[in-house]
């Protein structure tokens, strides 16, 4: 006797409700220490986020030119309001800051490009690591094109913080992957430089980098000859930079299998060629983490320079609360700068998240 088997009909799909009380109740209600855990941080939201958000919103301030503005109770956000375009230019003549916002659009447009398929990316890329930087630098301090001559000392604010991790974050990054290479190669004495320059970075914190930078090469240099601050500190930030992001390719380099080597010496390939189109594309996506987390520190240890005299945004913000007619006012000033903070670092970290799962090429089993 033949079984005849009929077709299951078709379930219907699960609702998105469904799926989101299955969530719930896997991840927050599946134990009861779980279920410990889950009302205990609700209770801990319900007293701090009503709070926060009555301060921060319902009874803040936002409008005033004092601190005798700010009667309502909640935070005086008329201090970030007086303050902003110090905090975000500096010292930078407001009738000349269109030539740093100018240099921000293009930028945005010359990355945005890179999503056009039929542009050459090899060619876009070598316009913004070699041409942008000079367009900047001449809109930045002027003195070309009837464009007003602004010193560096004028700069500050988040306009600086952002030009100092900018910089030191490409220029690092080259300069650390030739420094891992050459402490992985076999030349002795390219080896023992590079071990030398990065453990010795390493050794000794940002700040002395950055006073030795500033106040100390001036003094065993020519008479006559000098170089501007911003240049001798930038110099600093990018072999601080450089040392860390050394250790973290090298990392990458160590995890690669002997084999991919093997390979690239079998094909016939040269040093530079193995290493540029085999070794180094695989260790750096095995590293995307760790370098991102590097620029991330970067960007918030540029904040030290204003212990050398240049007002970033947190020096600058800093200053502002010595302000006598804004005493009282350093927490909005701290809020405001971590929130700023949190933006790029958080920008950060969700785009090196999406760089990994657009490199991804591992086999994942079902």
């Amino acid at each position: 006797m033949a079984i005849e088997f009929k077709p299951s009909p078709s379930l219907p799909p699960p609702s998105k409700s469904v799926g989101v009380v299955a969530w719930i109740r896997h991840n927050l209600l599946s134990s009861p220490l779980n279920v410990v855990l889950t009302a205990f941080s609700l209770y801990i939201l319900y007293l701090t986020i009503p709070p926060l958000i009555e301060w921060g919103l319902i009874n803040a301030t936002w409008t005033g030119t004092s601190n005798k503005a700010c009667t309502g109770g909640g935070a005086c956000w008329a201090f970030i309001n007086s303050y902003f375009e110090q905090f975000m230019y500096g010292f930078y003549p407001s009738e000349q800051t269109w030539r740093i916002n100018l240099a921000l659009v293009i930028l945005v447009l010359l990355v945005a490009m890179f999503a056009i398929k039929k542009i050459n990316k090899l060619y876009l890329a070598l316009v913004i690591i070699l041409a942008y930087p000079v367009l900047a630098y001449y809109l930045f301090s002027g003195g070309v094109f009837g464009l007003e001559p602004v010193e560096t000392a004028k700069w500050g604010g988040l306009f600086l913080t952002v030009l100092l991790g900018v910089i030191g974050i490409v220029a690092s990054f080259p300069l650390g992957a030739l420094l891992a290479l050459g402490r992985r190669s076999n030349m002795p004495v390219a080896k023992s430089v590079c071990v030398i320059f990065i453990e010795s970075i390493r050794a000794v914190p940002l700040i002395t980098i950055l006073f030795m930078a500033s106040v100390m090469i001036p003094l065993f240099l020519p008479e006559g000859l000098n170089f501007n601050k911003l240049l001798r500190v930038l110099i600093g930030i990018v072999l601080f930079s450089s040392a860390y992001m050394a250790e973290v390719i090298r990392g990458g380099l160590q995890a690669i299998p002997k084999g991919q080597y093997e390979a690239a010496d079998a094909m016939g390939l040269s040093y530079w060629q193995s290493m540029s189109l085999i070794i180094l594309p695989q260790a750096l996506k095995l590293v995307i983490p760790g370098i991102v987390n590097t620029f991330i520190g970067l960007f918030k240890d540029t904040t030290l320079v204003y212990i050398v005299g240049m007002f970033d945004f947190l020096g600058r913000i800093q200053a502002a609360n010595h302000d006598t007619k804004w005493l009282g006012t350093t927490v909005e000033g701290y809020v405001f700068a971590a929130f700023v903070y949190w933006i790029f670092c958080f920008g950060m970290s969700r785009y090196s998240m999406a760089l990994e799962r657009k490199l991804e090429t591992g086999h994942k089993r079902n």
